[in-house]
């Protein structure tokens, strides 16, 4: 018997139909060389003799009397694998493969129904056949959905559980089967008294220790805050808000159970040389991507608002290098981040996406081991479940959500991945494409998971709020290619990431990125990704002096061009 945590729990208490709070993946696989059967049957007798590596997948819910505190984690009497794991796709002989177009479709449709809490909160979907598009090559291929309620796994857990659950090459490693010997706790052995005692026990130790780190939480916060409402030093001290409100978006709306789902790939090891090349991160470069295709889409489907969008971006809070699957509760937090969309200019928004991600990180250095992730559970399911749950659907259902304004237009999560390719039941993973929440007010989430050498996106919306999907997918690596020509990286970069940072020079490219970043982007050549076309190779330039990698200071052309002259009148003097 284990209690839920309070942050596992909210994921139960806020949950509607319109809102499920499952994440989880799609992947294509690359079937076995000469491979005839049933991949669908393939996948359920391998995971059949995995279920025991991760409690996830049997574990089941029990609420308390009169929902006084948290639900307990027990383990099923017993687990209907085939109730788990299903066949996406037609069952009918000789019937047609399923088009990649469709496949997605299905995973939006999938995505956007419940889990029965009945019974353990995991389903597995497989498709046997999917026809990829001619231009890809036309194969067939096979497929994996999955989807997991958020309260049993965050991101980062859901990276720990594929690593139990898969294989490193294309032949199934021998698992020990589970011991006969081990006691489970069932729900039959729960006791009526110790369950109520338990509520009130963990409750007063919330309490107290609430109250024990109340003080220095208070301190460390306080002064966490001074530091990120006062300006640069570089033009002198300056108060500022501690926290902007983010401009009306489509994205900004209350959410149906329609959903969209597209995808779109780009390459790792280029991403991670071009935060080299700017002084920043892989994680900096992501958020420019998703920030200048959000512009140009918003630019070419509604009004660009005049201030710049927020991105909601969870903050794991858990240890690095964690990789125990038998503890994958959430273990997160939540930063905003500013975009920078309202900027023209792509270096200038690269600095301020680059001075947004230091305060957050600053901030979280600070509060991460005062951040909770419990809170008391006597009565939680009545305040958060019910006053709270209620409020949140008004909100969404008035029509107040696209009215009022929020701190975020969208959330954006990005999750480390395995850097080789992995394998089920003999078939490698070709994609590992995230699916996660949507809720009312932010009605857009992109969720970025590297793998096996490449960044996937999973881009998730309302119907509604994002009706032309496919081009907030193709603006997305639209966006890749217009950085390579940015930061004008030499093609080595494409092979691995360097020991140091590449030297070179962003201002090269701003004479003419400018007005590149207006004109129409040639086509995507077609790739070896089997789901989304790979982008042509940077072209190659001159190594010069790097940027500062102390601070995000990259100039601009005009910028330095102003610099000689002043230098040269100095001298002239």
């Amino acid at each position: 018997m284990k209690s839920l945590t309070g942050l596992d729990a909210t994921f139960l208490y806020l949950e509607t139909p319109e809102m499920p709070m499952h994440v989880g993946s799609f992947n294509l696989c690359e079937l076995p060389a000469g491979f005839k059967g049933s991949f669908h049957k393939e996948v359920t007798k391998h995971l059949a003799k995995r279920m025991h590596l991760a409690p996830v997948f049997s574990r089941k819910l029990v609420f308390m009397p009169l929902d006084l505190g948290h639900p307990l984690w027990v383990e099923a009497d017993s687990v209907d694998i085939n109730f788990h794991i299903r066949r996406a796709d037609t069952a009918k002989k000789g019937a047609a493969a399923m088009t990649l177009a469709e496949a997605h479709r299905l995973c939006a449709q999938l995505h956007g129904e419940l889990i029965d809490r009945n019974f353990p909160l995991w389903e597995f979907y497989v498709f046997d056949r999917i026809k990829l598009p001619e231009a890809q090559g036309g194969r067939i291929v096979g497929g994996f959905f999955s989807k997991i309620h958020h309260a049993a796994l965050d991101g980062k857990g859901g990276v720990m559980l594929a690593n139990a659950l898969l294989d490193m090459g294309p032949v199934p490693r021998e698992v020990a089967p589970p011991d006969p010997g081990r006691r489970r706790k069932l729900e039959s052995d729960l006791k009526l008294g110790k369950m109520i005692g338990s509520v009130f026990s963990s409750s007063l130790g919330q309490l107290v220790k609430a109250a024990k780190s109340l003080p220095s939480a208070a301190t460390t916060f306080g002064s966490t805050l001074a530091k990120q409402s006062m300006a640069s030093s570089g033009t002198g001290v300056k108060a500022k808000m501690p926290m902007k409100l983010a401009p009306q978006t489509p994205f900004n709306a209350g959410i149906t159970s329609g959903r969209v789902f597209v995808t779109a790939t780009v390459p790792l090891a280029e991403c991670k040389a071009m935060g080299k090349a700017v002084g920043g991160s892989f994680n900096d470069i992501v958020l420019w991507i998703c920030s200048t295709a959000l512009r140009n889409y918003l630019s070419q489907h509604h009004s660009l608002p005049k201030k710049s969008l927020v991105a909601a971006m969870p903050v794991s809070l858990r240890e690095a290098g964690a990789t125990d699957a038998s503890n994958l509760g959430n273990q997160v937090s939540m930063s905003l981040v500013e975009l920078g969309t309202h900027l023209a200019h792509p270096l200038k928004r690269m600095n301020a996406i680059m001075a947004s991600t230091a305060k957050v990180k600053t901030s979280m250095q600070s509060l991460k081991g005062l951040l909770p992730t419990d809170y008391p559970s006597l009565l939680a399911p009545w305040l958060v479940g019910g006053a709270a749950k209620m409020a949140l659907n008004a909100y969404g259902k008035s029509g107040m959500a696209s009215r009022l304004p929020m701190v975020a237009n969208l959330a954006i999560s990005n999750v480390p991945g395995t850097p080789v390719p992995l394998y089920l039941a003999g078939a490698q993973f070709l994609s590992f494409h995230p699916l996660s929440i949507i809720m009312h007010g932010l009605a857009l989430n992109i969720t970025i998971q590297t793998y096996a050498g490449h960044v996937d996106f999973g881009i998730v919306a309302d119907k509604k709020a994002l009706p032309h999907a496919s081009d907030l997918a193709k603006a997305i690596e639209a966006a890749f290619r217009e950085a390579q020509t940015l930061m004008a990286l030499p093609a080595a970069t494409t092979q691995a990431a360097p020991a140091k940072a590449r030297k070179t020079t962003l201002s090269q490219a701003t004479k003419k990125t400018k007005a590149a970043s207006h004109a129409k982007h040639a086509p995507v050549k077609t790739g070896k990704r089997p789901d989304t076309d790979t982008v042509s190779k940077p072209n190659t330039s001159k190594k010069t002096n790097a940027p500062n990698h102390g601070k995000p200071v990259l100039k601009t052309a005009s910028e330095k061009s102003a610099a000689k002259t002043v230098k040269r009148k100095t001298v002239a003097r």
